[in-house]
């Protein structure tokens, strides 16, 4: 499974729309490893574009931290799963509490837009 996650100064960018560039992390749901990582530059932010990207770069989830339900439901329509609400955290913490059940997330819309 490959995991996609919008990065600012290293850490979970909490507007993922903003964000410098994203960790992609290849993981291994069985033994709950990381695989590998690759850090991608996206493409400029437009609606749309970043779901479809990823998508091509064969991402299966996403954990960001604010994202409005416009995003949520492009991601779903290119098969991602949205997990948002997550803490500015690195890449390897996230991705290890994801695999383990124990990611904390906020409730609700995070983002206005």
């Amino acid at each position: 499974m490959k995991i996609a996650i919008p990065l600012t100064s290293g850490r979970l960018s909490m507007h993922f729309g903003h964000c410098e560039e994203f960790a992609i992390l290849e993981v291994d749901e069985k033994t709950k490893k990381i695989l590998n990582k690759s850090i991608q530059q996206p493409p400029p932010h437009e609606p749309g574009a970043f779901p479809n990207w990823l998508r091509t770069l064969g991402a299966e989830v996403i954990i960001a931290g604010g994202m409005g339900t416009r995003a949520q439901r492009l991601f779903a329509q290119n098969g991602i799963e949205v997990v948002a609400g997550a803490a500015a955290e690195t890449p390897e913490h996230l991705v290890s509490a994801y695999l383990n059940g124990v990611l904390k997330t906020a409730e609700g819309n995070l983002c206005d837009h």
